[in-house]
């Protein structure tokens, strides 16, 4: 549980002009946050397992019913504005009863990404929903 928290102290220190979105469906509520992963302080990365990279994102996915994590399953695409689209594999980071998926992306300059995700909470009805984020490589 420590460790978890310290992540999530972590993401909160290292991104204090990111602001967390949520999509609320049915009794479901999916936090998610994309952000360069060269914000991450080494020991969070370490932890959970991520690569720090001036040209490396994070897609960070969390499922919540009643204020309580739900495990899910959780898929998706980044594209960029030529069209290209990569899949993100998910991971789940388990800590307690907590559960995060990432994913991590390369991006080449400063551009906006669209992202396609799918999520599924275990005993719930799967939704898909789009979000924009700007990124700038850290040069």
């Amino acid at each position: 549980m420590k460790a978890a928290w310290i992540f999530v102290l972590g993401l909160l220190v290292a991104l204090p002009a990111m602001a967390e979105r949520k999509h609320s469906f049915g009794e479901y509520d999916v936090h998610y946050i994309a952000f360069n992963s060269g914000f991450l302080q080494p020991d969070i990365a370490q932890a959970a397992g991520l690569v720090r990279s001036k040209q490396l994102g994070v897609v960070n996915v969390a499922v919540m019913k009643s204020q309580q994590p739900v495990d899910a399953l959780v898929s998706g695409t980044v594209k960029n504005l030529l069209g290209q689209d990569r899949p993100l594999t998910f991971k789940p980071f388990k800590e307690g009863d907590s559960t995060y998926y990432l994913a991590q992306f390369p991006f080449d300059s400063r551009e906006v990404l669209r992202f396609d995700l799918n999520v599924q909470p275990m005993g719930g009805e799967p939704v898909n929903f789009t979000f924009n984020q700007e990124f700038f490589p850290d040069r």
